[in-house]
């Protein structure tokens, strides 16, 4: 059992849910910051059976006072930041409160912890969004940010800074660029949830449709509760570096329909239509990974692919996961 601390901001979100479990499974005091913790109601948490073993603490990340509070409180060994705006299509509605959210707290969680009398490391949430379109090759830990979202562009200027304090500042501090990763905990914004509710729904008699956007875009899908067991691997490592967090298997949004449909005992064709008013201003046609680096040095890989990951979101007993 280990006596260590965390802390994690955005501990109600999806992967703050998983790795709190996780932590907690292996002895960690856990810490969770929501922005109004007092008034928040962590039903993530509350799904899992862990919310009484955290410790929440409010915490405004672009606001430093509040951000240098809270890790004073904490006094934590290990700080993860997966807090800000987190959905790509949000983004291009709300791109001055995604960069803000994104790239500010990014900014104010490094200063803090290089001002705090403590050595800390920190893990930041970065994304495979930053890559762009790399004309389906697959990505690693050497490709070239091009980011074309307001998303991606607050993400890779967040990947920067940690970058830079690491190098300036000597902070452990290291990026996780995780390709897509889903669960039964994935709002109903994200398509993969928004697929997986409606097609539940049209095999409970539901005549309604699956309306989507396109369906040739071709993503790497992944599991969140393994993919949080990496954001702790990397804080393991004797010195901090980043890593590709994916599969490296990619499907096309299509085959997850027809998987989604299929498990379920439905011909896809007869419940989906295409709207065009969904199509994002730019997208992401191919997106394809390269994790060889997190298996050779975290001794980490994927087990569950696409259609595990459908399988496991479609289960009724999702929360066993």
């Amino acid at each position: 059992m280990s006596d260590k601390v965390a802390l994690i901001c955005g501990v109600s979100g999806q992967d703050g849910s998983y790795l709190s479990r996780l932590l907690l499974q292996k002895g960690y005091k856990v810490w969770g910051t929501s922005r109004d913790a007092q008034g928040s109601s962590f039903a993530n948490l509350v799904k899992l059976q862990i919310k009484n073993d955290i410790t929440t603490i409010s915490m405004v990340p672009e606001d430093f006072r509040s951000v240098f509070v809270a890790l004073k409180t904490s006094q934590p060994d290990e700080v993860y930041y997966l807090a800000g705006q987190s959905s790509v299509g949000l983004s291009f509605e709300q791109p001055a409160e995604t960069i803000q959210s994104i790239t500010l707290g990014t900014l104010n969680i490094l200063e803090a912890s290089r001002m705090i009398n403590k050595q800390v490391k920190i893990y930041h949430a970065g994304s495979s969004e930053c890559f762009g379109d790399t004309f389906g090759l697959p990505a690693d830990e050497t490709t070239p940010l091009h980011p074309r979202s307001p998303y991606a562009v607050a993400k890779s200027s967040a990947y920067w800074l940690v970058n830079n304090y690491r190098e300036a500042y000597s902070l452990y501090a290291c990026t996780g660029i995780l390709f897509n990763h889903e669960s039964p905990l994935r709002p109903t914004r994200f398509v993969t949830q928004k697929i997986i509710s409606t097609a539940l729904r049209i095999a409970d008699g539901s005549k309604e449709k699956l309306q989507l956007g396109r369906l040739d875009i071709a993503r790497d899908w992944g599991w969140s509760p393994e993919y949080v067991e990496a954001m702790w691997l990397m804080l393991q490592q004797p010195t901090a570096e980043d890593f590709v967090i994916a599969t490296g298997e990619t499907n096309t949004l299509e085959s997850f329909v027809s998987t989604t449909f299929s498990c379920l005992g439905l011909d896809w064709q007869e419940h989906v239509e295409l709207v065009s008013g969904l199509i994002r201003p730019t997208e992401l046609l191919i997106s394809r990974a390269n994790p060889s680096k997190a298996h050779k040095k975290l001794g980490w890989q994927a087990n569950r692919k696409m259609r595990q990951v459908v399988e496991g979101m479609l289960s009724r007993k999702d929360f066993n996961y």
